[in-house]
């Protein structure tokens, strides 16, 4: 069987590790890259290199990653599905709900695989806690808390820091609980003089009651990317730079004392850190895509998940607007 053309779009700081991992990829012939602005990381090596979308097609595609500023997102996409191209886009799937759901409907009825690049979930310290959490470790997820903060990314202009980083806390919760945001209130401070907002405290609710509460901002010099998932039997604290999960285990402890005997309360228990392989994120996201691509069981982040996430981070932005609690769909 031939191997799949591959195409790329953007060769910024993102568009520079896809084009490392397409072009080293089983099964997989990365054939052009595509950039407005030229290769100023030098990706291209042989590849073809193009200025359009329109170019980058007519080399004769199967399927392609848009790893463009998210403003572009859905034009990009949309052309890519007129012509035929399953597509993986990177996240967030496009800048508003509108847009999202022209492009959900576009790749559906094309009947082509269409992709988000929420590279969260393909951390083996997530795909670990996801696994293990289905499998009934941890017993009912009470509370998902994700702290995520770090520098400035010169590379974002066109979004704030609720669009480009807290959709993955949001896409992450959602998909490691295996269930949908119901409600969102959000405060968020603007501190860099740009139209964005660069900070955001947010807390949720999902539809079986878990709560959840996600602290995310760039203006730290503290480069931190934690998850806690807490549930009846201990806390997952899954380390997403280090790839690292940690167990924390329920203690048993007898109650003695009458007045406190109607509380059931927890004490500290043992600590595990798992050994677990840890393949790169990127890699693992993209084996998926392929696979997906070629009509095998594959486990993607579709555009319809896109749209999901799409729409509780508007309704985080809204209430962080109107300074009260959003209900997600109202």
């Amino acid at each position: 069987m031939a191997n799949l053309r591959a195409g790329l779009i953007g060769l910024g700081m993102m568009g520079r590790h896809h084009a490392r991992v397409l072009a080293s990829l089983d099964g997989v012939d990365l054939v052009g890259v595509a950039d407005v602005d030229g290769d100023h990381h030098g990706v291209a090596g042989g590849l073809h290199l193009v200025k359009t979308t329109e170019e980058l097609i007519a080399l004769g595609l199967d399927y392609c990653t848009v790893a463009v500023p998210t403003i572009y997102h859905e034009q990009i996409a949309l052309a890519l599905a007129d012509a035929g191209i399953h597509t993986l886009i990177e996240k967030p799937v496009t800048q508003d709900t509108p847009s999202a759901r022209r492009v959900v409907d576009a790749f559906a009825s094309k009947g082509l695989v269409g992709g988000v690049g929420h590279i969260e979930r393909y951390n083996p310290a997530l795909q670990s806690a996801r696994a293990r959490i289905e499998a009934g470790e941890l017993g009912t997820v009470y509370q998902v808390a994700t702290r995520r903060q770090g520098p400035f990314p010169n590379r974002i202009a066109d979004v704030g820091v609720i669009m480009d980083l807290a959709t993955h806390d949001i896409d992450l919760t959602a998909w490691v609980t295996q269930r949908a945001f119901v409600s969102i209130a959000a405060r968020a401070a603007y501190k860099s003089g740009r139209a964005f907002e660069d900070l955001v405290a947010v807390t949720g609710q999902l539809d079986d009651g878990t709560v959840t509460n996600h602290l995310v901002n760039w203006l730290s010099p503290l480069k931190e990317r934690v998850t806690v998932i807490t549930g009846e039997r201990g806390a997952f604290v899954a380390d997403t730079l280090t790839a690292d999960l940690t167990f924390y285990a329920n203690g048993l402890v007898a109650v003695t004392r009458d007045d406190i005997a109607a509380f059931r309360g927890v004490s500290e228990g043992d600590v595990i850190r798992y050994a677990i392989a840890k393949p790169e994120a990127l890699r693992v996201e993209h084996e998926n895509f392929r696979d997906a691509v070629l009509g095998k069981s594959a486990d993607i982040v579709t555009l319809s998940d896109g749209l999901a996430t799409v729409a509780v981070a508007e309704a985080a932005s809204e209430s962080a607007h109107i300074g009260q609690t959003v209900t997600i769909g109202s």
